[in-house]
């Protein structure tokens, strides 16, 4: 096995995406034959170095598996969180691999969320350079003026740059509110309320139908899938290509209802659709 760089090895292995695993060295968790290394050029050979994270010691990668999560609003996009706020993590316990989320969502906002132990893939869905669709429906105040709609079409100016949405339409209305579909090709934090802020139509609540065309329709909040084989490549057929409005708009379903206040609770929810490749 040749050598290769650090945060690939550990993205190989399940660790943590690309992104997160430099971080993780230069922050000093990672460690080669005894000796921390900080250096993120630094390269290994799995097979004949000693590798360690937090003095946990690396393997050989494990199998790679995919899911999706319907995320529910009130909890954060970590494993763990320093406030003691809810986590995804409770809604990951039976999957026994290692596993980690693609991106993040909002704690007050809910839907399609990857979660997976492939860092290589991981870390190309998130790149700004080829960030796949992300199709957000936001529920604001009464009926938005087709000129806020072409604003945001056009582009908006925020704190950390110009932001524009590949698509945006009304979906569906309500008495008082409207649903409004927003797709856009970044992660930015906050980036689709901040848009709509921009053009007087702040959000209400959010919900993530899909990404990269992998939805939660049918799904229940905080209700975990395992990918189908064709949703795989899917994914992987877009990592690395710069994402465009699609011809014809996708369908897509409003967030499941749910009564209360809170995420739902973890304890007995099931994955879906278990199937080792």
């Amino acid at each position: 096995m040749a050598l290769e760089r650090l945060q690939k090895i550990l993205a190989h292995a399940g660790v943590a995406s690309r992104r997160k695993a430099e971080v993780l060295i230069t922050d000093g968790h990672v460690a080669v034959n005894g000796k921390v290394v900080r250096e993120l050029g630094s390269k290994a050979d799995l097979e004949q170095d000693l590798i360690q994270v937090d003095g946990r010691t690396i393997h050989e990668a494990q199998e790679k598996v995919y899911y999706v999560l319907y995320k529910p609003a009130g909890c954060v996009t970590t494993l763990s969180d320093p406030e003691g706020r809810p986590t995804i993590k409770s809604y990951l316990e039976h999957v026994s691999e290692r596993v980690y989320p693609v991106g993040r969502l909002d704690y007050d906002a809910e839907g399609a969320l990857i979660v997976t132990n492939d860092g290589d893939l991981a870390h190309q869905l998130m790149h700004p350079r080829f960030g796949v669709r992300r199709t957000y429906l936001a529920k604001v105040h009464g009926v938005p003026r087709s000129e806020q709609i072409e604003r945001v079409l056009r582009g908006v100016r925020l704190e950390d740059g110009r932001a524009r949405a590949l698509e945006a339409e009304v979906h569906s209305r309500t008495p008082r509110n409207t649903w409004v579909r927003v797709v856009v090709a970044e992660g930015r934090q906050h980036l689709v309320k901040r848009m709509m802020e921009a053009v007087g139509a702040p959000v209400q609540k959010l919900h993530r139908a899909d990404y990269g065309g992998i939805d939660v329709a049918g799904m229940r909040p905080g209700e975990l899938r395992e990918l189908k084989r064709a949703e795989v490549e899917r994914l992987k057929s877009q990592a690395g290509k710069k994402a465009e409005a699609a011809s014809r708009p996708r369908q897509v379903s409003l967030p499941a209802r749910r009564h209360g206040h809170g995420p739902p609770p973890a304890g007995g929810r099931r994955e879906r659709g278990r199937q080792r490749r």
